[in-house]
């Protein structure tokens, strides 16, 4: 991703979407802040990259590309005489900006493992309350929006919706580095056909069949990608490592750790105390991938077995074996898979918990009872997609697909 300094703004080279271009004022100066400079050592997909090599991109990336989304949208609206003034474009820019700057190392993946009772989400607000005070209030209208207190509904939905700029850009970039060539979605159609109508977001009826392809494509992307059989097992492993290391820490077991990673895993962090402690914050604001990984190579080596068996997974690229049902796994079959662990690692039945697990996995495309994703006809007359659509249905649509894992240990 290549910069180019222009005299009244930066230039970005993306390969997604070509040359970008950021102005200088509050958006440079957001960009620049060292907290979201962090979301360039955080991969957007986590563990994905075991399956597709390529998926090397960055929070960062995708935040920038959702920018650009954000502001294609914007100038397509304003070009259609919806009223956004220069003040409100430029603090929806920022909110989408920052929507993700409350993530964690591996995105999503240790969000409930290295802290608890507070989502990314979340955390993200808090930062950008931070940063507002740093920036003398600059931010308090991208605040406003981005938690849906501004009287322009509309805009807060182009940063959280069925059809926001978060999902637009992730879909569209998470095909182009895995190569999933079906997942590539008309994000530039889409825009172009967005209009408001009352207050709230909607899609003229000539882009029906881009949000067609658009939902089928949210689809295969979570089952081919994200919910990947071999993304989820090496997630597991990852999870279990830290629990592992969390475990020893609290037991006495002296363990190295850099010191970001070291707050988190020496004690337990939540919502309590990120509003009140703030080595909290500031250990968050340091924290990324690479200092994930640059324990889990120490303890690749350590002294305790199980430690060193899942670290030595993660580093070797050893994912669990993995199983997936469309029933739940009986207690026979965990029983037996126990017993087995246990015979072919010699690890005491006390911690077998680590080296396997069980989880249920469940995705629909779309949600008709959330979010509506609505279309204008020519008459004027407005309907949701599942009622709109010609190849969709609302049993189709809604239909919860749901699938039980059970990873383990290879032995």
């Amino acid at each position: 991703m290549c910069f180019l300094r222009m005299k009244d703004h930066k230039i970005i080279n993306d390969p997604v979407f070509g040359f970008i271009k950021v102005p200088r004022g509050l958006l440079l100066d957001i960009m620049s802040m060292p907290v979201f400079q962090r979301l360039t050592r955080i991969k957007q997909v986590g563990m994905a990259s075991v399956v597709y090599p390529g998926a090397q991109h960055t929070r960062f990336q995708h935040s920038l590309g959702a920018y650009y989304l954000m502001s294609e949208a914007i100038l397509s609206l304003q070009q259609k005489g919806i009223d956004i003034t220069p003040e409100e474009e430029e603090a929806v820019e920022a909110a989408i900006l920052l929507h993700d700057v409350g993530h964690g190392p591996f995105s999503h993946v240790l969000e409930h493992t290295l802290i608890t009772d507070i989502s990314h989400e979340d955390i993200s607000l808090l930062i950008m309350e931070q940063m507002n005070r740093q920036l003398d209030g600059r931010l308090s209208l991208a605040l406003s929006i981005f938690k849906d207190q501004y009287h322009k509904k509309f805009l807060h939905q182009l940063i959280s919706s069925q059809l926001d700029m978060d999902r637009l850009d992730y879909l569209r970039r998470d095909s182009f580095f895995t190569g999933v060539t079906e997942g590539n979605i008309g994000s530039a159609r889409i825009i172009k056909m967005l209009n408001v109508v009352d207050d709230r977001l909607i899609v003229e009826s000539k882009g029906i069949y881009s949000i067609e392809n658009y939902l089928t494509t949210r689809r295969l992307m979570y089952w081919q990608v994200y919910l990947h059989k071999t993304t989820v097992a090496m997630e597991k492993v990852l999870v279990n490592t830290l629990h592992r290391a969390k475990y020893l820490l609290s037991n006495g077991v002296k363990l190295f750790a850099p010191p970001a990673l070291m707050f988190f895993l020496g004690r337990e962090v939540d919502r309590h105390s990120f509003e009140t402690d703030p080595d909290a914050m500031r250990y968050f604001s340091m924290l990324d991938d690479s200092d994930v990984w640059c324990a889990i190579k120490e303890w690749a080596h350590c002294d305790d077995t199980v430690l060193s068996m899942l670290a030595a997974d993660l580093v070797y690229r050893i994912p669990f074996k993995v199983e997936v049902s469309d029933t739940p796994f009986s207690e026979e079959r965990i029983s037996l898979l126990l017993n087995t662990l246990s015979a072919a690692t010699k690890v005491p039945y006390c911690d077998l918990n680590y080296l396997y697990s069980v989880s249920t996995i469940q995705k629909d495309m779309y949600d008709v009872n959330d979010d509506h994703i609505d279309i204008l006809f020519k008459d004027g007359s407005i309907r949701d997609i599942a009622e709109a659509s010609e190849i969709l249905n609302v049993q189709l649509l809604s239909k919860k697909i749901r699938k039980y894992y059970l990873c383990y240990q290879r032995i």
